[in-house]
């Protein structure tokens, strides 16, 4: 491509009102891409006068994640990608910069697509991954959602929990597919036609979903498949089920729970009692 090719395309993008990228140094971009880590800010480093560190973490626990000179950090202050907290000691990332970072980790022809949506991409088991728009998940919801105590509508275990089942139910070819699976193998016209020609990671699949719904019980099974396999929403699955308003919420957290339970996921990782003895005479 020559330079007037990629000049008349920047020129149509600005007529279409796509903003152009701001080019940022290296150093720039790699602080980018810390700050957008969960938890991520940067703060100036102590030891030096020219110099930032990056933290990252939560729920008390902090750890370094790099240490980056401060015009990088102007740079992206400047790009506006980036801004310090009133009192001058905490830059994180903002709106734009999270776009931007979309952009680049998005597929070849979705840079634009991913800086609106929540682009992920979820193996099925097929011959390529789907691509699905995670802002679209009620459990994603719900984990962002906060009670008046500040604390989220479930616990990271249960949405885990939650994600895993729902791989798993791809995995096994349990959910309606919007269009044909054109990478799927046939033999005359014709697909799988007996359990032993199914592939061993689908029969697979299958058992743990079908595990997983047992261990819960038949009393929410239903109610996982539709939240989790189907992504309805908590107010569609009332009204389908004729539930009270909000009641949906408070049982979903219990089918979650006893999902994240028989997965052995919680929300924090505790060891036992006593430590191990090293020495027979201790």
């Amino acid at each position: 491509m020559n330079n007037n090719m990629r000049t008349g395309r920047a020129r149509a993008g600005a007529r279409r009102g796509v903003p152009e990228p701001v080019a940022l140094p290296a150093e720039a971009t790699r602080l980018l891409a810390r700050l957008g880590e969960p938890g991520a800010y940067a703060r100036p480093d102590p030891l030096t006068e020219d110099g930032l560190l990056v933290r990252r973490g939560g729920d008390g626990v902090s750890v370094g994640s790099g240490r980056f000179a401060q015009a990088a950090g102007r740079a992206l202050v400047e790009a506006d990608l980036a801004a310090w907290d009133p009192t001058g000691t905490r830059l994180t990332i903002g709106p734009a910069g999270q776009a931007r970072l979309r952009r680049r980790q998005a597929p070849d022809g979705m840079a634009y697509r991913a800086q609106h949506q929540d682009l992920t991409v979820i193996d099925g088991g097929g011959a390529e991954p789907a691509i699905r728009n995670a802002s679209e998940n009620p459990l994603a919801w719900m984990v962002r959602r906060r009670n008046p105590d500040g604390t989220p509508l479930i616990d990271p275990a249960a949405f885990e929990a939650g994600e895993r089942l729902r791989r798993d139910m791809t995995k096994a070819a349990m959910l309606p597919r919007m269009g044909s699976d054109l990478g799927a193998p046939r033999v005359d016209g014709g697909g799988a036609r007996d359990p032993a020609a199914t592939a061993d990671q689908v029969i697979a699949a299958r058992q743990r979903v079908r595990g997983a719904l047992d261990a819960v019980g038949s009393d929410l099974s239903g109610l996982l498949i539709d939240l989790c396999g189907f992504l309805k929403g908590l107010e569609r699955i009332e009204a389908e089920r004729r539930w009270p308003a909000r009641s949906a919420k408070v049982v979903a957290r219990i089918a979650l729970g006893r999902l994240a339970e028989h997965y052995g996921l919680a929300r924090e990782a505790t060891g036992p009692d006593h430590g191990r003895l090293r020495l027979w005479r201790a």
